[in-house]
């Protein structure tokens, strides 16, 4: 399916487009809801956390090196395991798409389109999604790693322009709503770190797969960063409506910005890097999906399958009946989602299959 190898600045850029696209739909918004305050601390508490647990993970996957969690499956538990793992993932990044895609397009709808149903908008995605997949993988991640130091660069922007709009004394009481509420609670925010469960892949793909523990770190180490700038944004700047469920908050701070009277009104500009972004978060997640397919079965031409993923993803993004239900998925449904899959499941293969891997190194 990849054509060619991934560089190793490519594939830390792909997995921070991961990442943009739930920072910049209702991420920031969540954090502070749930950590208050103390929002800013939280997350560099569990980028900490997922740092301690991607070094182990990196650890994990020395014992199979150039390999990856499909093939680790099949080492542990035959084809049947392979096949299990590699429809979890395919399950989670269609649910993930499709829960994304109706939160982004309701809030399109809000913004931009009042009068436009959210249907037509999810299949102007939809269709755009369809006509990106007919280009190779490469091509995709090469226009991400173009399309994320744009988003990199609205961020920086809507940081810095809103200085003035800034009252740092929000950040108090510096832990929120106590210890609890902050670090145990707290712990449940490593789903916004979603970007690992790309990386279980990434291995067989990269031109320098040594360098696979470097790309590991410096995504999340990157990825924690980038929420500490949008947050902090959010932080600063507002002190009430985000518990309100504001959509796309940061589309709110954008409108914020003014560099003089010749300047204003960014948020437009802002707005349409982030769809194009959004657009390569769902066409990455399509072929990945379609790359483990692939893998579980053999199969000669997945263009049919990519085709049957994106319906698959409309599909679901329309079963739910309104944005408050949408919103209650990835809020409280999804986030469970992406630990269970992301950690939960991948770090107890790779811990069981190198178990196993000793084990079998003693009898030889």
């Amino acid at each position: 399916m990849v054509k060619s190898k991934i560089g190793t600045i490519s594939a830390i850029l792909l997995t921070l487009s991961i990442a943009v696209s739930y920072i910049t739909s209702s991420l920031p918004r969540t954090f502070i809801n749930e950590t208050k305050s103390a929002a800013l601390l939280n997350i560099i508490y569990i980028t900490v956390v997922v740092l301690f647990i991607i070094i182990l993970f990196c650890k994990l996957f020395e014992k199979f090196p150039g390999l990856d969690l499909l093939d680790i499956s099949k080492f542990l538990g035959g084809n049947i395991l392979k096949n299990i793992v590699g429809g979890f993932f395919i399950v989670y990044f269609t649910i993930s798409s499709s829960i994304m895609l109706r939160n982004f397009c309701e809030g399109l709808v809000v913004v931009y389109y009042p009068l436009t149903n959210y249907i037509f908008v999810i299949l102007t995605f939809i269709i755009s999604i369809y006509l990106v997949n007919k280009l190779s993988f490469n091509a995709t991640i090469n226009t991400s790693s173009i399309v994320f130091p744009l988003v990199l660069l609205s961020s920086i922007l809507l940081f810095c322009g809103n200085l003035d709009n800034f009252s740092f004394r929000r950040i108090y009481p510096i832990i929120g709503d106590g210890f609890y509420n902050t670090f145990i609670l707290g712990l449940k925010n490593i789903g916004a770190f979603g970007g690992i469960c790309y990386l279980y892949f990434l291995p067989p793909m990269l031109k320098e797969p040594q360098k696979f523990k470097k790309i590991a770190i410096i995504s999340v180490i990157s990825t924690g960063l980038f929420i500490l700038l949008c947050v902090g944004t959010l932080l600063f700047m507002f002190s009430f409506f985000i518990t309100a469920d504001e959509i796309m908050p940061l589309f709110s701070a954008a409108r914020y910005i003014e560099f003089g009277s010749f300047f204003q009104r960014f948020e437009s500009i802002f707005l349409l890097i982030w769809i194009i972004s959004f657009c390569c978060f769902l066409s990455i997640t399509c072929k990945f999906s379609a790359h483990i397919f692939n893998k579980m079965f053999n199969l000669s031409d997945i263009k049919p399958i990519l085709n049957i993923i994106v319906l698959l993803i409309f599909g679901l993004s329309l079963l739910p009946q309104n944005y408050a239900i949408a919103n209650f998925l990835e809020t409280n449904i999804y986030r469970y989602l992406r630990i269970a899959v992301g950690f939960i499941l991948g770090i107890t293969i790779l811990i069981l299959a190198n178990l196993k891997k000793r084990k079998v190194g003693d009898k030889n």
